[in-house]
């Protein structure tokens, strides 16, 4: 589990494609090294990968077809960077939201607005997933997480607002409009809008059929 704090920035060394993927080394910030272990799950971006080597400050990785089919992980080249994010453990403080690092899908972005040091950026998200945006709702969009300033759920728009700091200590400043973002749904949200639509449904059938 993660927090969507983004602890540091990997930088990418190799992009390898394999027979079943993508085998990826980064070069993470040794402050992320403490104590890591071989099968250690880690955040890249908000994907939740399992560490095959380690060699001093490089970390590599083995991500899957179906992750690169659901990531923009298949976009990046060498030299880009990327956020990192080491799992939490029970007792840490949670600065953001519970995240899994199942990354729901992408979302393209639509528009970058630059505001001195702040920016606004909207994002369109696409089915099933819109259904999820709410104003003050949670997302997960490369592995920070963020409030949505705005959101539509039926246009599948949502706006969220960095600050500085966020600009700063993220990889998100080397994304232009048009960039596609990973993107993981609160799991609270969609638990409750998936239940509260098969209740209103399945009443809704009732009805029809006369039963009461």
């Amino acid at each position: 589990m993660y927090t969507g704090i983004v602890q540091g920035l990997g930088r990418v060394v190799t992009l390898t494609p394999t027979i079943s993927g993508l085998h990826l080394t980064l070069r993470i910030p040794h402050a992320l090294l403490h104590d890591l272990q071989i099968g250690a799950s880690v955040s890249v971006d908000g994907i939740c990968l399992s560490v095959v080597t380690i060699d001093d400050d490089l970390i590599s990785f083995d991500a899957i077809n179906a992750t690169l089919e659901r990531t923009n992980l298949g976009d990046r080249r060498v030299g880009d960077v990327v956020n990192v994010e080491r799992s939490a453990r029970q007792g840490d403080e949670n600065g953001g939201h519970a995240m899994y690092g199942h990354v729901s899908d992408t979302a393209r972005i639509s528009s970058i607005v630059l505001e001195g040091p702040r920016a606004h950026v909207e994002l369109h998200v696409r089915d099933p997933w819109r259904r999820y945006l709410f104003p003050r709702g949670f997302l997960s969009i490369n592995g920070c997480s963020l409030t949505l300033a705005e959101a539509d759920a039926e246009r599948g728009y949502c706006r969220v607002n960095l600050i500085p700091e966020t600009i700063r200590v993220t990889g998100l400043f080397q994304y232009k409009t048009g960039d596609c973002l990973n993107i993981e749904v609160e799991q609270q949200t969609q638990v409750l809008v998936d239940v509260i639509e098969r209740v209103l449904e399945r009443n809704a059938a009732r009805f029809a059929g006369g039963q009461v």
